[in-house]
């Protein structure tokens, strides 16, 4: 028990080490969706109408502001992955899976460096909560640092899993783009499902995104939003999708040593 936890221990510190070594990726995880958020927000602020089903004082930007912040778990999670592949092109990753340690102690250790970034990215994010009228109650923190974990361990899982199995991180990118701003998009981010056509509401019902931005949204708003799922089924989904995401890592560092 002691090497496993060593082994995943330095794996996650590495991570962490070599973000900050990193200063591009600060700015490129966190400015990107801040982008995003004012551009976008600001842009569709006076179209965005309320309505009954959703009582938002600060319009878009109020409604957009849960979707920036799982956007910036999605970059974060996901591309703090890729240094699996530049591990493999540098031969440290073949010298992790000689080491005397279980092969789920390098997914864990693994995704938990990613998924520490992610938070950390987030909760940076969360100081801009004032501006757009988004109320965070602090006996809710805990709870709401809880659920990005649980988002971030999921979309990091989903990362490593990709990754593994890739040789350049060209690939990687092309690969990622393909699902990312789809699964962001279709997860109740932009627009809201009550408003969408059958089909669009087809794909976010089974897009797992949709249940994280959901969670995450519960902790911003006094009262839910219309069409927006129970609370309790997008946690569970949530820690279904990172159960899955990490033993599916799992298995394929043992299958593809």
């Amino acid at each position: 028990m002691r090497r496993v936890l060593l082994a995943c221990y330095t794996l996650w510190l590495r991570e962490i080490v070599r973000f900050w070594r990193q200063r591009s990726r600060i700015v490129g995880a966190l400015g990107s969706p801040l982008v995003f958020w004012f551009l976008i927000g600001s842009g569709l602020n006076r179209s965005f109408q309320g309505g009954p089903a959703m009582p938002l004082q600060g319009g878009y930007l109020e409604y957009f502001y849960p979707g920036t912040l799982a956007l910036i778990l999605l970059f974060t999670a996901i591309f703090s992955t890729i240094s699996i592949v530049e591990d493999r092109q540098e031969g440290f990753l073949q010298g992790v899976l000689v080491a005397p340690v279980p092969r789920a102690a390098i997914v864990v250790g693994k995704v938990l460096g990613s998924t520490t970034l992610a938070v950390m990215q987030g909760a940076v994010f969360l100081l801009l909560a004032p501006f757009a009228q988004v109320q965070i109650h602090l006996v809710d923190l805990p709870a709401l640092f809880g659920v990005m974990v649980l988002v971030s361990f999921g979309l990091s899982g989903m990362g490593f899993l990709v990754a593994w199995w890739l040789d350049s991180t060209q690939g990687f990118h092309a690969i990622m783009n393909i699902f990312l701003i789809p699964l962001w998009i279709l997860s109740g981010a932009l627009f809201p499902a009550s408003g969408a056509a059958g089909w669009v509401r087809a794909l976010m019902l089974v897009n797992p995104m949709t249940y994280g931005v959901s969670a995450l949204r519960r902790f911003f708003y006094d009262q839910p939003l219309a069409a927006e799922p129970p609370f309790g089924l997008s946690l569970a989904v949530v820690v279904l999708f990172a159960v899955a995401m990490t033993a599916a890592g799992t298995v394929a560092v043992r299958r593809k040593g």
